[in-house]
């Protein structure tokens, strides 16, 4: 299986060139739920322990259906499927560009959830317009194990999120152990409440809001990915519902740049445009850095083949 990573922000993506599952024809949808279904062992083996580590995302290129996307891509983490993922795209972006698939200017790229578009600016720089955000629910309060009453709300960027302004922990790198904890046991109290993004869909990624630490940001993140790893950095579709929250709120005008801290320091800068639903369209710019090619090898017997499985959603 041959492969390229990078890293966005701090954020690391492997991009599957070759070697993947076959994953037939029709709709994304439909192949992003047969990799889901029928080859569910891609994520650990081609992510996790010994090939990768919990925090790696894939991103594994398969024909577009969509005549007018340079290239269609099924993200995915350690334990299943993503919607969408702006640190990949950005990472994607990069990637083709090393290969020389693709030049300066904007491209579309097909996801599950949608076609989003990516600016390419230089190898490196590169400005993704998201799917249309939106935020479901305001103020919503669940009762945390060991912590206590939380309110945050709920929002789509891409992926489900639940956003909460978190000042019980300082949002930094020395702290991610307890941040971590603080995030898995919000989200087993979603759950535990039956509380859930549109149609029940599960809320599995967890952003924790606080102050930024630079002069030039407006604010900084912790955020708990479904895998149980924090993002590096700002989290693409993370900004998306933070916007989502903003614009709704009345407190970031349409067209105005929003930086976004990670928990590293790493940035992303934000802008979005309304849309006549009420939700918004965000962009999100940041760089990537290639950081090896490689081919993957699975040794029929090497115990550890398909990777090493930890389970990470409990507290």
């Amino acid at each position: 299986m041959r492969v390229i990573d990078s890293h966005t922000e701090g954020e690391p993506t492997r991009v599957i060139l070759s070697g993947g599952p076959d994953l037939g024809t029709g709709s994304l949808t439909e192949r992003a739920r047969r990799l889901r279904d029928d080859h569910g062992w891609v994520y650990a083996a081609t992510l996790a322990e010994p090939r990768g580590h919990d925090a790696m995302v894939g991103a594994l290129l398969v024909p577009p259906s969509d005549p007018t996307c340079v290239a269609a891509v099924i993200y995915f983490n350690t334990v299943g499927n993503l919607g969408m993922c702006g640190h990949a795209t950005i990472g994607l972006t990069a990637t083709l560009a090393h290969l020389g698939q693709l030049d300066p200017g904007t491209h579309r790229i097909e996801t599950p959830v949608g076609v989003v578009s990516a600016q390419l600016f230089d190898r490196n720089t590169v400005r993704v317009t998201n799917v249309e955000s939106y935020r479901l629910q305001a103020g919503v309060t669940v009762d945390v194990d060991g912590i206590g009453p939380v309110t945050g709300d709920i929002a789509w960027g891409g992926n489900w999120f639940f956003l909460t302004e978190f000042d019980q922990i300082d949002l930094s790198p020395d702290n991610i152990p307890d941040l971590t904890q603080a995030a898995r046991r919000i989200r087993a109290a979603l759950q535990h409440a039956r509380m859930t993004g549109k149609d029940g869909a599960e809320i599995d990624h967890i952003e924790l809001l606080g102050p930024p630490k630079s002069a030039t940001a407006q604010g900084r993140n912790f955020v708990l990915c479904p895998g149980g790893a924090y993002d590096r950095s700002p989290c693409g579709t993370g900004c998306s519902a933070k916007l989502a929250c903003l614009a709704a709120d009345g407190k970031l005008a349409e067209g105005a740049v929003w930086k976004q801290e990670s928990v590293i320091g790493s940035t992303y800068d934000c802008t979005y445009v309304t849309r006549p639903s009420g939700g918004i369209v965000a962009t999100i710019q940041g760089r990537a850095f290639i950081t090896s090619e490689a081919t993957l090898l699975f040794n029929a017997d090497d115990p550890f083949r398909g990777g090493i499985r930890i389970n990470h959603r409990g507290c």
